[in-house]
């Protein structure tokens, strides 16, 4: 029988607490307070003992710690960086439904953050090593990781949502992107439209990436040249999706061939794009078709009505927390490690065929 009670639940297999007590020549129970709640070792010593579980490639059980102080109802959201308010909303929209969820599986939510830097990154780290949590739901970014320190070396279960990383071995659930776009690309196609002009999000970003290939896609089918797209808006980076697109709108007034179609990665670029290019003389849509992606309500009630790719957050929002509970209540299923939840188009009255 072990002797502290700082390692009763600790996995006897690779190194274990008393390993990195030893190679740091600390006591066991300060490792323990190190990696349980860092604020309450000074820096130093905190710095040997980091040092010492990376060398031996110690990894604590947060679950296992977790059985000792009663499991914990806690489930934590990990943000994709500050929150923007703007009409897409999603965020919000994901909050509410996972949150709903939760609280009718018995579970309580906790926002581990409101940005990605690395102070964030470190809490986000402390709470999951620190058994303080049942599991965690990611948003539309990659896992924290600090010093040798990763969310996916915590024994949590860990779920993510709106960021595909099935390929890491985590559980994703995700929108069809790059088919909603393919196909809405085919129907302007199949209007008449040959010339586009994309309004991108933040180049490499998983969404734009996805997205970007859908309207390719769609031209390859067709028989059309990819030169046939124009872009703008990538290279601004994660500015906020109305200044894209007025943005936007400057780059498309340069054109001396003046695209008949438009596709943008936000409501948020097209509603600001729209208003801009109105404001220069052009009408939609007999000038210009515009169709977006994220379906926020207020499409419905922008001048004209803006065509939009409705996202399926709620539903996505429950599958995350199903997923989850499935994994912490330990219920073999045979779920796909990657689950797609359909977007759907609304088509309004943005979109017409070109004039000829």
């Amino acid at each position: 029988m072990n002797k502290n009670n700082d390692v009763i639940g600790e996995e006897p297999s690779g190194a274990l607490m008393a390993d990195v007590a030893k190679l740091a020549g600390v006591a066991i129970s300060t490792v323990s307070r190190a990696l349980a709640n860092p604020g309450r070792v000074n820096e130093k010593t905190r710095t040997k003992i980091n040092a010492a579980a990376r060398q031996l490639g110690y990894t604590p059980n947060a679950m296992a710690r977790g059985l000792r102080v009663g499991k914990s109802n806690i489930i934590m959201i990990i943000l994709p960086g500050s929150l923007y308010y703007g009409v897409s909303q999603i965020i919000p929209q994901v909050l509410q439904s996972i949150n709903k969820s939760l609280i009718q599986g018995g579970y309580n939510l906790m926002i581990a953050n409101l940005d990605r830097d690395e102070i964030s990154e470190r809490h986000i780290l402390d709470l999951a090593f620190g058994g303080s949590v049942r599991g965690a739901i990611i948003l539309s970014s990659k896992l924290p990781e600090v010093d040798g320190r990763s969310l996916a070396g915590s024994g949590l279960p860990i779920v993510s949502m709106l960021l595909d990383m099935s390929d890491a071995g985590l559980q994703s659930v995700v929108t069809n992107d790059r088919e909603a776009v393919r196909d809405v690309t085919a129907e302007l196609i199949r209007l008449g439209h040959r010339r586009f002009f994309y309004l991108a999000g933040p180049e490499g970003n998983y969404h734009d990436v996805e997205r970007y290939a859908g309207v390719l896609e769609a031209l390859a089918a067709a028989g059309l040249s990819e030169a046939l797209v124009r872009r703008s808006g990538g290279e601004l980076g994660y500015q906020r999706g109305f200044d894209i697109g007025v943005r936007a709108a400057e780059d498309f007034a340069q054109l001396t061939e003046k695209p008949t179609a438009v596709i943008a990665t936000s409501d948020d670029m097209a509603i600001s794009f729209v208003s801009c290019i109105q404001r220069s003389g052009l009408r939609i849509p007999e000038d210009l078709s515009v169709v977006s992606f994220d379906g926020s309500p207020v499409c419905e009630f922008s001048s004209p009505p803006l065509s939009t790719i409705e996202q399926p957050v709620e539903e996505m929002g429950r599958a995350a927390v199903d997923l989850l509970l499935d994994a912490i209540d330990q219920r073999q299923k045979a779920a796909e490690i990657r689950t797609v939840i359909r977007s759907r188009l609304i088509l309004r009255e943005s979109v017409a065929a070109p004039k000829r």
